[in-house]
């Protein structure tokens, strides 16, 4: 997460009018013409760790069950959903005009009938994911960042991973050793542009 973004992101209703952008992402070799808005993370353009979470995660293959965690106007899950025809994707988030930013999104790329936006309180809590995707919101604090981990990574189907994305000056090495101690595999698998990727998995 960048200092330049509002707190308001991660707030259900962000403050202030509405303004609109559209942005162009580029995702695995794709360029993704995106609308944005005030209020939502990232609002002018691909955020650097999404970036570097996307460069540094193959794409899904087959028919998984997928989770994009703080989906925001849906990078991720748009993104994943276009390059595997095969996947299913939950995108959730608090923020109602990113969630509503989502769903325009997901219908101007043809694929709203594979990727659901909710909130997370409308997600089944038995549903299961075969991948959780996500730039963590870090700044919602230490102990909700934690309950919501917690909240999320027992979703994973057995031979599940999750690959998040966290600034170095933003605590990710605490947030690996962390997630060691909660019983988590949890490895560094790059760096780059001050920002760790870690995968996470159940103990085997």
């Amino acid at each position: 997460m960048t200092s330049r973004e509002p707190s308001q992101y991660f707030s259900e209703q962000p403050r202030g009018t509405e303004v609109r952008r559209t942005i162009t992402a580029r995702i695995w070799g794709r360029e993704f013409p995106l609308i944005t808005s005030s209020g939502v993370f990232a609002a002018d353009g691909l955020d650097r760790g999404t970036a570097v979470l996307l460069r540094a995660s193959p794409i899904p293959q087959g028919s998984p069950r997928i989770l994009d965690l703080g989906c925001g106007y849906g990078p991720i899950a748009l993104g994943v959903a276009v390059h595997c025809p095969g996947a299913l994707v939950d995108a959730v988030d608090v923020n109602e005009r990113a969630l509503a930013l989502c769903r325009e999104n997901a219908e101007a790329l043809g694929v709203a009938d594979r990727v659901r936006v909710l909130p997370p309180e409308h997600v089944d809590p038995e549903t299961r994911y075969d991948e959780i995707w996500s730039n963590p919101p870090i700044r919602i604090g230490k102990q909700a960042l934690h309950e919501m981990l917690l909240t999320w990574l027992p979703r994973l189907t057995p031979d599940g991973v999750a690959r998040l994305v966290v600034g170095k000056n933003l605590g990710s090495d605490t947030l690996q050793r962390w997630l060691i101690e909660q019983g988590y595999v949890c490895e560094r698998v790059a760096s780059a542009k001050g920002f760790r990727v870690l995968v996470v998995r159940s103990q085997p």
